[in-house]
This record gives structure tokens, C-alpha cells and sequence, in this order.
């Protein structure tokens, strides 16, 4: 099962009826692409769908995602697919000056 990581900036958002207390969240969840990793995150926390994807479907522009350390480059393309030892770390992009 791949390692999904949530950045405390995302998890913030939990209500507590989803039994987070704030901080980094990691789950150990199953899938073979990024889209299903985050459907499986989304699916332990509904309310975080909103935050990271956008109306199309795609990771939102002020979110950042990253597979083994390499940056996800096409935010529409959830398709990729991410081996079983995975780690996907889920964060809010700084953008701005």
C-alpha cells in the first residue's frame, strides 16, 4: 500500500468528526494512480475534496503534489500511475511575492 501524506496547511480543514487533531496526516492507502490514491484519501475525508481538486477534477493550482519526491507536473492527468511502496505528499503551493 502506498504512503499518502497530507501537509498540516490541508489537514487544518478536518472537522473533527473525521478524527484528526491537526498536524501532517499520513494514511497507508491503496491504489495504482495518483487519482485513486487521492479518491481513497478523499473517501476517509470527504471535505478535503474541495481543497484539493477543482470543479474539473484537477488538482487545484494552489496545490501541490508530489510522488516520491518528484513534483506532479500535469495536474490534469491523474492517471499516473505510482508503484505499491508509493509515497504521495499532498501540500498547499506558496505562490506570490
Amino acid at each position: 500500500m502506498a504512503k499518502v501524506v497530507l501537509a498540516p496547511a490541508l489537514t487544518r480543514w478536518l472537522p473533527s468528526t473525521e478524527g484528526h487533531s491537526g498536524g501532517e496526516l499520513r494514511m497507508q492507502l491503496a491504489g495504482g494512480s495518483v487519482g485513486e490514491l487521492l479518491q481513497a484519501a478523499f473517501a476517509r475525508h470527504p471535505s478535503l475534496r474541495g481543497y484539493v481538486l477543482d470543479e474539473h477534477g484537477a488538482v487545484r493550482h494552489h496545490v501541490a503534489v508530489f510522488i516520491d519526491g518528484q513534483c506532479l507536473r500535469d495536474k490534469r492527468d491523474l492517471g499516473q500511475p505510482v508503484q505499491e511502496d508509493a509515497e504521495l505528499y499532498v501540500m498547499q503551493a506558496l505562490s506570490g511575492g
